[in-house]
């Protein structure tokens, strides 16, 4: 689903080059407090299920229903950690989030003027980073926090600018060629209802010949 919908974003000639998501450390720092929960509540419901047997029915269905609340919010945190890309394409980066209602924000590579990256001691060890793009629209800055390998993500970025600035941008659809003959026959039937003397057709049809 979540690739047809990038794809979907994407024009005739684009494709994409590189495709990132935050570091998995990111994930791991989301669910971690679920994760301890849910240990923490099965390891109390088996301990008051042994203490208290003849409730034992009725402990283990709240310990289920209290578990299930966990449950759901690690489960929208993966949801939302997977939703989260960085692309780049040959005309632009962008930055797709959500997980029903979207957010896509991109910067055409034309626009991109800078690249800051930044990365901790940690971020080095574990292969994680914060990248800046500074470009010429409003927005100013687009931020990709704790992004995964954000050195080749930003030299496949700084490539791809080079090569769409010696490739040029797609040129606009060409203007659509008037139909010169059937400009003609319009002008002669104005002719044959008197709205244009034979002076005016004449002069009128040469010009429009003098186009094809």
């Amino acid at each position: 689903m979540a690739k047809l919908y990038i794809e979907s974003l994407l024009g005739e000639n684009e494709r994409i080059l590189r495709s990132s998501r935050q570091h998995w450390f990111v994930l791991a720092s989301s669910i971690f407090f679920e994760i301890s929960v849910i240990l923490l509540l099965f390891a109390g419901v088996i301990t008051a299920v042994l203490f208290y047997q003849e409730l034992a029915v009725l402990i283990a269905g709240i310990g289920c229903l209290l578990i299930l609340l966990p449950i759901a919010t690690m489960t929208r945190d993966i949801l939302v950690w997977s939703s989260h890309q960085y692309l780049i394409t040959n005309w632009r980066v962008m930055q797709v989030s959500g997980v029903i209602n979207k957010s896509v924000i991109d910067s055409s590579l034309e626009k991109v003027n800078d690249v800051k990256m930044t990365q901790s001691a940690l971020g080095r060890l574990f292969g994680f980073g914060d990248i800046e793009i500074l470009t010429a629209s409003e927005l100013g800055v687009n931020k990709f926090q704790r992004i995964e390998e954000p050195v080749h993500f930003k030299t496949a970025m700084i490539n791809a600018k080079e090569a769409a600035g010696r490739s040029g941008y797609p040129a606009p659809a060409p203007a659509p060629q008037p139909d010169i003959p059937n400009m003609i026959l319009q002008l002669d039937q104005l002719r044959q209802k008197g709205i244009l003397s034979d002076e005016e057709f004449n002069q009128k049809k040469t010009e429009l010949l003098t186009k094809l």
